[in-house]
């Protein structure tokens, strides 16, 4: 993990933020799932001191590997990504649109939890989002056992 640095502190903060579609509807497929990350890196340049490291999605939720500075709340974060994809995604898919008339189309809440040592692991899970189990278990440990 690498270190950051603003002007008066030195950070090393990653998050593995996920949400999920309003209703849970299963609409993120890999054409939309483009378009979302378009979306997200559109909050990048508009917030320059954020990092998205990987974005993945499932049918029905998102995964992101993102590095937010220390003068900025997660929640303000997850809220300007969940608005920005929203607005993207509705003016880009005529479907979407007519499934959230108003409103957005992401689920009210979010999960949310610090990368640490297992930086790789995480990385690699939020990778495997959407594809398919070929008869082997993926097998993730989070934490010492």
């Amino acid at each position: 993990m690498r270190t950051r640095s603003l002007n008066h502190s030195v950070y090393q903060t990653q998050y593995h933020i996920v949400w999920g579609t309003k209703y849970r509807r299963k609409y993120l497929k890999e054409y939309v799932n483009t378009e979302f990350r378009l979306a997200c890196y559109e909050v990048v340049k508009k917030y320059p001191t954020l990092f998205i490291h990987t974005v993945n999605s499932d049918n029905d939720h998102v995964h992101l590997q993102i590095e937010i500075p220390p003068d900025m709340s997660v929640a303000a974060v997850v809220k300007a990504l969940k608005i920005q994809s929203s607005i993207q995604l509705k003016k880009r898919f005529k479907f979407i649109r007519e499934m959230y008339i108003d409103g957005s189309i992401w689920s009210v809440g979010y999960f949310v939890s610090t990368i640490g040592l297992n930086e790789t692991q995480i990385h690699n899970y939020i990778q495997y989002q959407g594809k398919k189990d070929l008869g082997h278990t993926l097998r993730m440990s989070f934490g010492s056992s």
